[in-house]
């Protein structure tokens, strides 16, 4: 079920009303209500696949209880594995077994031996990539003890299958989300009407940006061996804004559909278009995935108190794992490398923390209440957001062959002619879109306005604004990108 779609406009309200006053006041009537609601907002797509995540909850509760009644080493340790091998294995199985098979068939057909193997007609389950490492993160925290299991079986099944993230997340931790499904939930006015308005952004963000760039980006990248290297740049931008407008914006719905219930979700994007190095754009982008590949993969390797080389072999590993999240082509391998190349100088000069506080806190002390950045920091953001573009390409391609032709033809002589497109309407929204993040920055969303500094009726009116531009622009309908993932 797409959040931009009439299908969800009627699941909403109808899961809003029966939780606000069918199994209001009512702890395990709510739980009971959002389990049936996620399950049944997943069946939508594909009921068969409800079995999978039926079955990696259910391993995942019980390895939990399993880990908490021994202290055995030995048997702490094969129960995590066990949590690890069967939800990596079903991951593994459904999204990367063709990937193998066929890297596999070419390396021998390019040493001159080939092999007969055909693909297997294998369906990937949306979500299957999110929803695996939120059970995961909590077997692990548990076996490290960071949090106590619960044995509250339909808690946690609603924690694993909480409709908002089911699909494209937040990546959620069961110390943040799981206690949450322990408390009953009493509506709360300013809550939801915060909700609703990042509601309205995310929808904005998704059916105005995203949808709107992808006509062009596809026309782009499908044919850019007959588009000038001014094309194929405005081609990469408008790449950079889909995806930033498509995943951002299925993250500020999800966040914020959860706080119409009373939860909380994860932060996921912190205006990443304004990072000033590649370092503090990964702290805004996708925070949730970032954090569990830092806390889970890189922590454990080592991290950075290990020496120069460790840190970066760590950090290599990290945006390789991150590019095979993704996808199973190599073209996403291919892209978290050159992240991590990037990366490469910012560790040798010993710069990559200079931005970490100011990341979280989305401003520095210069940034903080001026209206506009100053030219080092637009000469920052401009190398940092242009790095990325070209990373995107790779992320985009078919191939790795399309990726870089496509971005040696940028680098063409013909950059300096005029695109032979030139949609100004989609340019003009995206420079709408950039001005209101700027001057919401400080914000969580891009709607949090104080109230003290704009009156109720320029709210309103912008309000009115957005609905009417989404309805205006809202004829070309595309799935989000993440649920591929």
């Amino acid at each position: 079920m797409l959040f931009n779609s009439i299908d969800f406009a009627v699941f909403l309200p109808t899961v809003f009303f029966l939780y606000w006053f069918a199994a209001n006041n009512d702890l395990k009537s709510q739980n009971t209500l959002l389990l049936i609601a996620s399950y049944f907002f997943y069946a939508w797509w594909d009921w068969r696949f409800l079995s999978l995540i039926a079955f990696s909850s259910l391993v995942d509760f019980f390895i939990g209880i399993e880990l908490s009644k021994t202290d055995k080493k030995r048997k702490r340790l094969l129960l995590l594995l066990s949590s690890i091998l069967i939800n990596i294995g079903f991951l593994g199985f459904f999204k990367y077994f063709n990937f193998f098979i066929k890297s596999f068939v070419e390396a021998f057909c390019f040493i001159g031996y080939p092999i007969n193997s055909g693909p297997l007609n294998i369906i990937l389950p949306v979500g299957i990539s999110f929803y695996t490492f939120q059970t995961l993160s909590y077997s692990i925290d548990i076996y490290k003890r960071k949090v106590e299991p619960t044995k509250d079986i339909i808690a946690f099944f609603a924690f694993v299958s909480f409709f908002p993230q089911l699909v494209a997340g937040p990546i959620e931790r069961a110390t943040n989300l799981l206690p949450q499904f322990y408390k009953i939930k009493t509506f709360d006015y300013e809550k939801a009407v915060d909700g609703m308005r990042q509601i309205l952004w995310g929808l904005f963000k998704k059916i105005v940006i995203a949808d709107n760039c992808a006509r062009y980006v596809n026309t782009i990248f499908t044919n850019y061996t007959d588009f000038s290297g001014s094309t194929l740049l405005l081609g990469g931008v408008f790449f950079a804004f889909q995806i930033y407008g498509d995943f951002s914006g299925y993250s500020d719905i999800a966040i914020g559909t959860s706080r119409l219930f009373g939860f909380n979700l994860k932060r996921n994007f912190a205006f990443p278009y304004f990072s000033r190095d590649i370092a503090e754009f990964w702290r805004r982008w996708h925070i949730s995935l970032s954090t569990w590949f830092r806390d889970y993969i890189f922590f454990p390797l080592g991290g950075s108190y290990r020496g120069i080389w460790i840190n970066l072999r760590n950090i290599f590993i990290v945006f390789v794992l991150t590019g095979l999240w993704h996808g199973a082509n190599w073209t996403f391998v291919a892209w978290g490398i050159l992240n991590a190349v990037y990366f490469l100088p910012l560790v040798l000069i010993k710069k990559n923390r200079r931005y970490k506080q100011e990341s979280i806190a989305l401003n520095s002390s210069k940034e903080k209440g001026r209206l506009l950045p100053s030219l080092l920091e637009i000469l920052q953001m401009g190398i940092t957001f242009f790095i990325t573009l070209i990373a995107w390409v790779f992320f985009r391609a078919e191939s790795i062959t399309d990726a870089v032709n496509y971005i040696c033809g940028i680098f063409s002589v013909s950059i300096f002619s005029l695109p032979e497109i030139r949609p100004r309407r989609v340019i003009i929204l995206i420079m709408m879109l950039v001005l209101t993040e700027w001057t919401q920055r400080e914000k969580q969303h891009a709607l949090q306005f104080n109230k003290a500094i704009f009156p109720k009726v320029v709210r309103w009116g912008l309000y009115y604004g957005i609905i009417l531009t989404i309805l205006y622009f809202g004829g070309n309908k595309h799935e989000f990108i993440y649920f591929q993932f």
